[in-house]
C-alpha cells in the first residue's frame, strides 16, 4: 500500500502529482525546483542560488515522510546547463556529505525545466531511522 506525502513546508505541486509517495520502507520524491513554499515564486537567479532552495524543499518533503537527507539512497539532478555542475555539487555536498556513503546519483542536462528554473532534484529515500 502506498500513501501520498504532503507538507506546506515545500511548494505545492504545479501539476497532477504528489510531492512524494511512500511505499513500504521507501519514499519516492517528485522533482523539487527552487520555489518558495510561501509564495510559489522562483527563488534565486543562478543555479548556485537556486540549489539552496531546492535542497530545502527536498529536506522538507523528506522530513514530512519520516526520513532525512542521511537516508537518501538515490538522487537525480536535472540541470539546464552542465556548466553549473560545480556550484550545484558544492551545495549538494553540504547536505548529503562528502565523507562516507553518499547517495547514488545521476546528473543530466535538459533543454528546459518548469518555470524556467536552472535545477531540479528528485530522490528516493528510506523511511525512518537516522
Amino acid at each position: 500500500m502506498f500513501a501520498s506525502i504532503r507538507t506546506p513546508d515545500a511548494p505545492a505541486p504545479i501539476g497532477p502529482y504528489s510531492q512524494a509517495i511512500s511505499m513500504g520502507d521507501f519514499v519516492f520524491l517528485s522533482g523539487q525546483i527552487p520555489l518558495s513554499p510561501a509564495t510559489g515564486e522562483v527563488v534565486g537567479a543562478t543555479a548556485a542560488e537556486q540549489i539552496v532552495q531546492v535542497l530545502a524543499n527536498l529536506t522538507a518533503v523528506l522530513e514530512a515522510a519520516g526520513s532525512s537527507p542521511s537516508r537518501v539512497v538515490k538522487t537525480t539532478i536535472f540541470l539546464t546547463d552542465l556548466a553549473d555542475f560545480a556550484a550545484v555539487n558544492e551545495a549538494y555536498g553540504k547536505v548529503f556529505g562528502t565523507e562516507g556513503p553518499a547517495p547514488a546519483r545521476s546528473t543530466v542536462q535538459v533543454a528546459a525545466l518548469p518555470k524556467g528554473v536552472r535545477v531540479e532534484i528528485e530522490a528516493v529515500a528510506v523511511i525512518g531511522g537516522q
